[in-house]
């Protein structure tokens, strides 16, 4: 299993910033990549982000050239820079694990709310 603790979450103005921290522990060897999703209220879970085991990473266009991925392998931490935040930015933002079995985890998830 593979427990996942989020943090950073939290109000902010349109054009701030915020950097999400997402803690793995447990059956971390298993992890083959992580990444942030989102939902914002009435809409479906969208992909933020991802970032593989060898470092490869993959964006939304809609956060393409303001949010960037990485992570500390030492920490076993992947954070979420998110810079120029929009409003239509708010989602509650979720970290994934996606293990090598193919089986997902989920953090509690994280609220993130851009006002105009």
């Amino acid at each position: 299993q593979v427990q996942l603790v989020e943090s950073g979450g939290g109000l902010v103005q349109a054009g701030g910033s915020l950097r999400l921290s997402c803690a793995a522990s447990g059956s971390i060897f298993s992890i083959n990549a992580m990444g942030w999703y989102r939902q914002a209220p009435g809409k479906q879970r969208e992909l933020v982000a991802t970032i593989t085991r060898g470092g490869t990473t993959n964006y939304a266009d809609s956060v393409k050239g303001r949010f960037t991925i990485s992570r500390d392998g030492a920490k076993n931490t992947v954070y979420l820079q998110m810079n120029s935040l929009k409003p239509e930015d708010t989602a509650v933002y979720y970290c994934n694990a996606h293990l090598v079995y193919g089986i997902n985890y989920w953090g509690q998830g994280t609220q993130v709310t851009v006002s105009s």
